[in-house]
């Protein structure tokens, strides 16, 4: 029923990368919502062990992806906005992670543009014939740096060791 899944090894450390409870913290989503996604190739992090490693880019991706589904967006129509931003936008995603400038994500669950001018993006408001989902990449982004820098909380930290003592 499952296709085979190829595992990635973890290339880099865990400083270099993000955990999956790093990750879930981050995005706002479950560590059950990534582990489907990763088996369902949505996106698929680095393997070190048993352990998940995301890179930057993978983090920036989850919370597009859940940010488009909490706008309702379909696994199907999520999975066409990330062939777009992992093939045309390459280059783009490095310079939202550097912060040169901000980059705006913009589809009707048809047609997807990324834009940073934000005369364009007006532009592509005014005339859409349809509504338009608008997520700033760069926002996801600053989002990410800053939930890093920020120690969890007590009630994220120690509640799976205390479920171990219980057993």
């Amino acid at each position: 029923m499952f296709k085979a899944r190829k595992l990635l090894p973890a290339a880099t450390s865990d400083a270099d990368g993000y955990n999956s409870s790093e990750v879930a913290r981050i995005c706002g989503v479950s560590l059950r919502q990534l582990q489907w996604w990763d088996e369902r190739n949505v996106v698929s992090p680095r393997q070190d062990g048993h352990k998940r490693i995301y890179m930057p880019a993978e983090v920036v991706e989850i919370s597009v992806i859940a940010e488009l589904r909490r706008k309702g967006f379909s696994l199907q129509k999520i999975r066409r906005v990330l062939r777009f931003l992992q093939k045309d936008m390459g280059k783009r995603l490095s310079e939202a992670l550097a912060a040169t400038n901000d980059i705006h994500l913009l589809t009707d669950g048809k047609s997807i543009y990324l834009e940073d001018a934000p005369n364009r993006i007006i532009d592509l408001l005014k005339n859409a014939r349809q509504p338009m989902f608008l997520v700033c990449v760069s926002d996801q982004v600053k989002r990410m740096a800053a939930a890093a820098d920020r120690k969890p909380a007590k009630s994220e930290v120690g509640t799976s060791s205390r479920k171990a003592r219980a057993v």
